[in-house]
């Protein structure tokens, strides 16, 4: 586990760079990302560079016993490059061409700016692959960021019928999947679809949904170009790209197909005011964040890439973790004192390899002048550096022999962009869009002490006891094959709300939940939809009511009214009139102790939290309730507790084995457990 910075020579006289670099070793940083927003600097005018500035650069973090991440500049084409190809400038979505000033000015599909990113790839890869202290290289920087991933430029509109050739074959088979006998909406050929785009009333929704597709594939596919010529001119070293908090428009998971290593940016304040949270949490965690949103990401990119054989996950860094205040949410608070290292060691101990501050001395001028380092504008240290000083002694302190041990979390949590994609598509409920459906079992596990991975549903579930898929709403053979694989190894699966609502082309199933009826042993019969702020009620059977400790629980956004089997236990029903008595919790046993359970409630937070502890209960695990602000990590291979709140915390581990730990405000403990 080890401390890094984002640093930029090119903004700083270079009589700094040697004492800058002496400084960050000497604070305990490891590595150093550089170059990812310099081409105008490295490449003045077209073909001739200026490699003698960077050359000294990295020799100068070399020197300093600093190891390189080389980002490749191409999310900051220059302006020589836009005018002499305008038409790669990006076009939003609404058609408003979008021009140079800022930064990620251009079009993913433009064949030209493919060329010349891959080339600027090439030419660094060509001169520093094999340089002692590039250890890594980030490629490109936050895709999508700023709302530029979709676009309808011409180069992007040109490619959308290639595209859709290529999933679908015929143009009968695409009439088919979208449904098109609809409105009038029929295509004679490929190169008459347009763009799902500034239609006066919605567009198909199995259009949009392979609109959103296309848009994440034409990312990923500029993005493997600069890999291919990465690669070769540097073997051995892993190549990465910075993801972002709650992006929904870019698949990680088929990112991390072309990547060694993931990383994402972390800014637990900037988050927390953008998160559609109530005001009451916001105010609650303002100047610490709120330990679930950060921890979901963690655990969404640490699951991004597919397992080397025998390891429970693959390496995942945060490149830029947040250091003092940012400048470019609605409200931009200073961090509580002891939060820049809380933070850190939270990321640590779910898992990260690397956390890299952003960045090391903030900018003197332009759009990020208000966005702080871990020193201040004059150069003179920042609390970020006090803090980020004092984790990188506590982990030389804490360095033995025996490494920790990665460790898999005993619960897994079914994340698909495809299916939150349908959700926005078809929300069909206010509430319903965006990351809620599986925000909120998440919070609940994570406040019984529980580690989670959370997964693309594709994944080898076996070796997890406990099972969570909030929403598969797109439900296919390989999906329930999948689902079938985990029941095999005797796992308790939870379907949640909409699971099995369509196919993957975004037409419903004939009967739902589709192919999932198997194996949950229910059908859904009909949907219903709460208007925000309304609140229905389920009553569960007896046996349910005493081992929850409640014959009640609450639910809100939707509800799926079930037709359980005859071989199906009922465990909850609804008391709403519209549709008392209709099952909303059904379980269907399977060999081995293996059940499938269907939820069809959209359950509130208390609720969530009761059902989850006894399931994990039922599971075998130790679920340890925590206090309002604590969360407890395991993946590192050790426990950590992470105090959240300005208060100092107890914590009851005695069911794990431990006792009571006395936890600090803004704080952390990383306690002794048996095992």
């Amino acid at each position: 586990m080890e401390l890094g910075v984002c640093y930029y020579p090119e903004h700083w006289d270079e009589v700094t760079w040697a004492p800058d670099a002496t400084r960050m070793r000497a604070s305990g940083l490891s590595w150093v990302r550089v170059g990812e927003f310099a081409w105008s600097v490295l490449e003045p005018r077209p073909g001739h560079y200026e490699w003698g500035w960077l050359d000294r650069a990295v020799d100068t973090l070399a020197e300093a016993g600093l190891k390189v991440v080389l980002g490749t500049p191409t999310a900051t084409p220059p302006k020589w490059l836009v005018d002499s190809m305008p038409d790669m400038l990006p076009v939003a979505p609404d058609g408003r061409r979008l021009g140079f000033g800022s930064r990620r000015h251009y079009d993913f599909a433009h064949r030209g700016y493919r060329d010349a990113s891959a080339k600027v790839a090439a030419d660094l890869a060509e001169r520093y692959g094999r340089h002692e202290a590039v250890r890594a290289w980030q490629v490109d920087n936050e895709y999508g960021c700023h709302d530029s991933l979709r676009q309808a430029g011409r180069a992007t509109r040109d490619a959308w019928p290639r595209w859709l050739e290529a999933r679908y074959g015929t143009i009968q088979a695409l009439n088919e999947a979208w449904w098109t006998t609809f409105w009038s909406m029929r295509y004679s050929c490929f190169e008459d679809v347009e763009l799902p785009l500034q239609t006066v009333t919605e567009a198909a929704p199995g259009a949009r949904l392979d609109y959103a597709r296309f848009s994440s594939e034409l990312a990923i596919a500029y993005h493997r170009r600069q890999v291919a010529e990465i690669r070769p001119r540097s073997p051995g070293r892993p190549v990465t790209h910075n993801a972002m908090l709650f992006f929904g428009d870019l698949d990680a998971h088929a990112l991390g197909r072309e990547l060694d290593a993931i990383t994402w940016d972390n800014y637990p304040l900037g988050m927390l005011e953008m998160a559609p949270l109530p005001e009451e949490l916001k105010t609650r965690f303002a100047r610490t964040g709120h330990p679930d949103l950060i921890a979901f990401n963690h655990d969404l990119y640490r699951g991004a890439l597919e397992p080397a054989a025998g390891e429970p996950y693959r390496p995942f860094w945060v490149m830029e973790q947040q250091p003092g205040q940012v400048n470019w949410a609605p409200t931009n608070p200073l961090p509580s004192p002891g939060a820049v290292r809380l933070w850190t060691h939270q990321a640590l101990a779910h898992g990260a390899d690397v956390v890299s501050y952003f960045r090391w001395r903030p900018a003197l001028g332009a759009q990020e002048h208000m966005h702080a380092g871990l020193l201040r504008h004059d150069g003179t240290p920042d609390q970020g550096l006090a803090e980020a000083e004092r984790v990188a002694a506590e982990l030389l302190a804490a360095t033995t022999d025996a490494a920790p041990q990665r460790r898999r979390a005993p619960v897994a949590l079914l994340f698909s962009y495809h299916d939150l994609w349908a959700g926005e598509i078809q929300p069909h409920a206010a509430g319903w869009a965006g990351w809620g459906p599986w925000l909120h079992p998440y919070l609940a596990l994570r406040s019984l002490g529980l580690d989670v991975d959370v997964l693309p549903p594709d994944r080898d579930l076996r070796a997890y006891s406990l099972v969570i898929a909030p929403s598969l709403t797109l439900a296919d053979e390989a999906l329930e094959a999948a689902l079938e694989r985990a029941l095999s190894a005797a796992t308790t699966l939870l379907l949640g709300p909409r699971s099995g609502a369509y196919r993957n082309d975004m037409r419903v199933h004939e009967q739902q939940p589709g192919p999932l009826g198997g194996l949950s042993g229910t059908r859904v019969a009909r949907v219903d939809t709460l208007r925000p702020g309304s609140v229905g009620l389920l009553t569960l059977e007896p046996a349910l009511a005493d081992a929850m400790g409640s014959s009640a629980a609450s639910y809100h956004t939707w509800a799926d009214l079930l037709e359980p089997s005859d071989s199906t236990h009922v465990w909850a029903r609804y008391a709403t009139p519209a549709y008392a008595g209709v099952p909303a919790l059904t379980c269907r046993e399977h060999e081995r102790g293996a059940r499938c359970l269907t939820l069809g409630a959209a359950l509130d937070s208390e609720s969530w939290g009761r059902l989850l502890h006894l399931l994990a209960s039922q599971a075998g695990l130790s679920p340890v309730p925590l206090p309002d602000g604590v969360r407890l990590s395991q993946h590192a291979g050790r426990p950590c507790l992470q105090n959240f709140r300005e208060t100092p915390a107890e914590v009851d581990l005695r069911p794990l084995g431990g006792g009571v730990v006395s936890v600090p405000e803004v704080g952390v403990v990383w306690p002794d457990l048996p095992g």
